[in-house]
């Protein structure tokens, strides 16, 4: 595995002040998630050397590109990165194929086979850009315009790709026609990503690590499933609070159309069409969804029945809830129950329960 990205940077601005130690990943996507304002996107200009005023170190994959105790400073043309910003920002009087082939020149030596055509359709292939190489910009959609954006981005070919909320200009039904594509990304590049986004769907389908902003600051850094159950952070208290799982396919029931994943925690079925055995998959499990029961329910339309164990209590997004965190076999899982269930139960730490899950969300 490559080296992690670290970076330390402050900055003030009249009214507000950025001050961040991260430690990332080399490899995968951390989503630097947080509301409008909170410093994520700064934060991102200042990997990349576009906010000068950031004072700090930066180090990707073992190089020092920013060290002000040092007096080091990797301007941003000499860094190797990819950007793809909110607004595709392609060449208009270009074609795709001449927005592609800018992004290569870019790269230059930077390049990893030296083929330049073999990578420009290599990625035009990933991200499904053959039909489209011979039309101008102002012909395509916005979701085919962040495509193009996605791919000149990585023929640069980028040691780090920092993406700064490139689905937030696209309706719904962009955003839904680009998001396998970044999947792909996700599960096919060998580089770090670092991607800023407010939307928690976006982080459920693409994040591997999570960072939480608020207010320029950090307040939780780790592996998606190490900070989304955390019940002291306000992800816990939100309406769409939950957790991530990471999942096998075990076997299709062809006769109700279900499809069976499992998990250290037990398996899962789903509603689903025909998935080949052992592909791996994402399942999201909202609080919202999962109830609480003493002994295993019996003659109940809940067919998915964990036995798990209860780790800690803590408050809900309401008077009336609680949110409890519970170990299914090593994995976390979050259910919100009303606080008079709590005490009818009789629910602690160290209890033994049965979540029944209600619902379970297919992400991948």
């Amino acid at each position: 595995m490559s080296a992690p990205i670290r970076a330390r940077f402050q900055v003030a601005f009249p009214g507000f002040e950025l001050d961040v130690d991260l430690d990332l990943p080399g490899r995968g996507v951390s989503a630097l998630f947080g509301p409008s304002g909170c410093g994520k996107t700064t934060c991102l200009r200042a990997m990349a050397g576009l906010e000068r005023r950031a004072r700090g170190r930066l180090e990707v994959g073992g190089e020092v590109w920013q060290d002000d105790a040092l007096g080091d400073f990797l301007p941003p043309h000499r860094r190797p990165i990819g950007y793809v910003f909110q607004e595709a920002s392609l060449f208009d009087h270009l074609s795709v194929r001449g927005n592609l082939e800018y992004g290569q020149k870019r790269g230059g030596q930077r390049r990893r086979d030296g083929a330049q055509d073999g990578g420009l359709a290599e990625v035009a292939e990933l991200l499904d850009l053959q039909p489209l190489l011979d039309r101008r910009p102002a012909t395509l959609s916005g979701g085919e315009r962040q495509r193009v954006a996605i791919a000149r981005a990585l023929l640069a070919a980028p040691r780090l790709l920092l993406m700064d909320e490139p689905l937030a200009a696209l309706d719904l039904g962009r955003k839904r026609e680009i998001l396998p594509y970044l999947q792909r990304l996700h599960d096919e590049l060998e580089i770090p990503v670092v991607y800023v986004t407010h939307s928690p769907d976006e982080v459920a389908r693409l994040a591997d690590h999570l960072v939480l902003f608020a207010r320029g600051k950090v307040l939780a850094s780790g592996a998606l499933g190490e900070v989304l159950p955390r019940l002291d952070l306000p992800t816990a208290l939100a309406d769409r609070a939950g957790v991530v799982v990471e999942a096998v396919v075990s076997r299709y029931d062809g006769h109700y159309g279900l499809l069976e994943l499992s998990f250290p925690g037990g398996p899962v079925q789903v509603p689903h069409g025909l998935v080949p055995v052992g592909s791996r998959m994402r399942l999201q499990v909202r609080a919202r969804d999962v109830s609480l029961a003493r002994s295993r329910p019996v003659d109940s339309s809940i067919t998915n029945i964990l036995p798990a164990t209860v780790v800690a209590v803590g408050a809900g997004d309401s008077p009336a809830h609680v949110m409890v965190r519970l170990d299914a076999a090593g994995t976390p899982m979050l259910a919100r129950i009303t606080r008079r269930s709590r005490d009818q139960l009789g629910v602690e730490p160290g209890m033994g329960v049965w979540a029944q899950i209600k619902a379970v969300a297919l992400l991948a």
